[in-house]
């Protein structure tokens, strides 16, 4: 007896434990080619097995004129309550994914989007590069936005994270599963989040009605003016051609 518990203690030793570290780290930059003529966007095999992997998602329905509507809020630049406002007329929900500078630095208006019946989701508080910080930091950047909305907002459940700078790798995916998060990406963007560099609602306006598509995930900075300004009339067209707006609890549900 004691030569086999001997034998087995020695096996249990020379197990390895699984460590994130086992995981590959190398950063993924979210990427796609454009729609086309309303044709959903495909990533590719790779992206769409990693993202199969750990449930994530970056379009829905490609046979149903639905879209998702979300918003990546890393700070404010007084467009906010113009996009609220849109979306309260219009009806149409949306998913802000916030910041830690956000939170802290526009509780009322943190508020006011649940209030209104929108998503808050977690975009980090700092915004780092996940693949380039520590499991445990992370955690704490995620956990950190999780507290702080549910204190200013009363927000129960916080289930959506978007990686900052859209970059991640399967490590950084499988912290974010554990902690109860689905990543959402995305299916329609442009670059739109240079405050400097605005070119008038047009540019917003052609970019978001030429990438179209049944099952859209759309990304919108809440900084760009040209996005604040075109977003009514964008609904409004889009609606016109079809287009219903649900929340990601809707995309997720059909899952």
């Amino acid at each position: 007896m004691k030569r086999l518990l001997c034998a087995l203690s020695v096996l249990i030793v020379l197990v390895p434990t699984i460590t994130y570290a086992a995981l590959p780290n190398r950063p993924i930059h979210w990427g796609f080619k454009k729609s086309v003529n309303e044709e959903p966007p495909y990533a590719g095999a790779e992206y769409d097995e990693v993202l199969a992997k750990y449930g994530a998602v970056y379009k829905g329905d490609p046979d149903k004129k639905i879209m998702y509507l979300t918003f990546d809020s890393g700070y404010e630049n007084g467009q906010m309550p113009k996009i609220l406002k849109v979306l309260k007329k219009e009806k149409v929900p949306a998913t802000f994914f916030v910041t830690g500078h956000f939170l802290l630095s526009q509780p009322e208006l943190a508020r006011q989007i649940v209030d209104e019946g929108h998503i808050i989701g977690n975009h980090s508080w700092h915004h780092p590069d996940f693949t380039r910080v520590s499991d445990e930091r992370v955690r704490e950047e995620l956990n950190k936005v999780k507290i702080k909305t549910k204190e200013i907002t009363g927000q129960k459940k916080m289930k959506y994270l978007r990686p900052p700078r859209g970059v991640f790798s399967e490590r950084t995916m499988q912290i974010a599963k554990e902690e109860g998060y689905t990543h959402i990406f995305w299916s329609l963007a442009f670059v739109d989040w240079n405050v400097n560099s605005q070119k008038g609602w047009q540019y917003s306006y052609n970019n978001i009605m030429k990438q179209a598509h049944p099952g859209a995930i759309i990304l919108l900075h809440s900084v760009s003016k040209d996005n604040a300004d075109a977003l009514e009339q964008a609904i409004k067209d889009l609606k016109d051609r079809g287009y219903k707006f649900k929340n990601l609890d809707h995309l997720m549900k059909k899952k």
